[in-house]
């Protein structure tokens, strides 16, 4: 990764936020892609002439910042995109959500059929217990990776619209809004949990891995459900930062986009 800059030593800025940047800068330059190796740290000493120390606070920050990842015994790499924070305090979906990112979003349909609503899901859609819903059950690959395991209920009503179609390269939202149902608002949480034998098989990881699960209740203009789905994304596809203050009892959820750059993207209750 040939850098053309320098750190400047009369620059008030601190030497490693100088290297940060510069390796930031270069990821960009070169075109590096997710998974692409960045130099050692033994190259950037001598690179830059700087410290052992100040390069591996500049790759602290980064690591920190979800831009790299960092391997022991195999060195540094760019780092893969992460679930959004948008997909927890937002209703966009999956699909709409690595597409508005430049990714690829492939499903592959695991089931798609009508079955009795059991108790938890004739509560979360305000149907009787033993209605009929349709379940749609997709392992989500983005850019070809196992991403997450989701399931999906629908009322009747709604689900009977999608059946028959192929969701593999599809958005469910979108499919509903071409039939008139639109989601308006919703209650969605995120809870740390781990890896089945099953979802592990599914989803590339080890049983016991970690894992974020979302449940995800979505109605329309007229407060009637319109769907229920609970998903697991692999944890080391996940990460979520809250900006604390002191004088309040909120936090500010963060992106931290590909440049390390944070937007302010809602607030939960803490």
């Amino acid at each position: 990764m040939p850098v053309a800059d320098e750190i400047d030593r009369h620059s008030a800025a601190p030497m490693y936020d100088q290297l940060r940047q510069l390796i930031i800068d270069g990821i960009a330059r070169d075109g590096l892609q997710p998974g692409d190796p960045l130099p050692g740290e033994h190259r950037l000493c001598e690179r830059y002439g700087i410290s052992r120390t100040v390069v591996r606070q500049a790759l602290a920050q980064l690591e920190h910042e979800g831009l790299v990842e960092r391997v022991k015994g195999k060195g540094t790499f760019v780092s893969r995109p992460r679930t959004s924070e948008s997909l927890v305090h937002t209703l966009v979906g999956l699909f709409d959500d690595v597409a508005r990112r430049g990714g690829h979003v492939h499903s592959d349909v695991l089931r798609h059929e009508r079955e009795e609503a059991d108790d938890e899901v004739a509560a979360a859609l305000d149907v009787p217990a033993g209605s009929p819903v349709v379940v749609l059950e997709r392992l989500r690959h983005v850019d070809g990776e196992p991403w997450s395991l989701s399931t999906t209920w629908m009322p009747e009503a709604v689900g009977a619209v999608t059946l028959g179609v192929d969701l593999s390269e599809a958005s469910l939202y979108r499919l509903l809004d071409e039939h008139g149902i639109h989601a308006t608002h919703g209650v969605r949480s995120a809870e740390a949990t781990v890896a089945t034998h099953e979802q592990a098989l599914h989803l590339g990881v080890s049983a016991g891995s970690a894992l974020l699960r979302l449940r995800s209740i979505s109605r329309d203009a007229d407060d009637r459900p319109i769907e229920y789905f609970i998903a697991h994304h692999r944890g080391d596809r996940s990460r979520f930062e809250f900006q604390l203050r002191q004088e309040q009892s909120e936090a500010s959820l963060l992106h931290i986009d590909g440049a390390g750059g944070a937007s302010r993207a809602g607030t939960v209750a803490i």
